[in-house]
């Protein structure tokens, strides 16, 4: 008799458990997705793509980054937050990052591969070390995007990633303070 009520209870509990776990799985996968909306703030960016691409049309790494003002300010800007220009990939530099990487020397302006926003290549590049190599380094890649938008400003989308040797994930922020220096630079 115990040992009937016992299998009774575990039967219970097991289909109490397959049911919720699929209950789980249809919220989750389902229900949530289909009620998930992407609220875009700026008109101008609804409808577009928010993934870069490589020359060869190889999805790249998300947009997830913006900044208002002048190509001069936005430079500006990510100087003054400790960021540097990332140097033209040529032979020269090509040589040096694999030098930096063999033998964990800095190289602080290493050189970024390209990627593409709507068929355009980035309009500059920064990074910022994170190890004493390159192959450990933050890098944020921007593009142009609207033209002139509120008060004749341009927008720069980027793609900021946090590169290691063995993975590369985007980045939470490029920096954690705002440059005081910089006041027309939206964050």
């Amino acid at each position: 008799m115990r040992h009937r009520r016992r299998r009774r209870l575990l039967r219970r509990i097991a289909w109490i458990a397959l049911i919720l776990l699929v209950v789980y799985l249809l919220v989750a996968y389902v229900v949530l997705p289909r009620l998930w909306t992407n609220y875009e703030h700026e008109p101008g960016l609804e409808g577009r793509p928010m993934v870069t691409v490589t020359a060869d049309g190889i999805p790249g790494d998300p947009l997830n980054v913006g900044l208002v003002g002048s190509k001069e300010e936005a430079i500006r800007a990510l100087v003054e937050a400790g960021w540097y220009p990332a140097d033209a990939v040529t032979l020269r530099t090509s040589i040096e990052i694999v030098g930096s990487v063999l033998f964990d020397r800095p190289f602080r302006d290493a050189p970024v591969s390209p990627l593409f926003y709507e068929g355009k290549k980035q309009a500059f590049a920064f990074e910022k070390p994170v190890g004493n190599s390159a192959d450990r380094r933050n890098h944020a890649r921007f593009f142009e995007t609207l033209g002139e938008w509120r008060a004749g400003r341009a927008v720069w989308l980027g793609s900021a990633t946090v590169a290691s040797a063995s993975a590369t994930i985007p980045a939470r922020s490029l920096t954690t303070s705002r440059p005081t220096s910089m006041p027309s630079a939206t964050y």
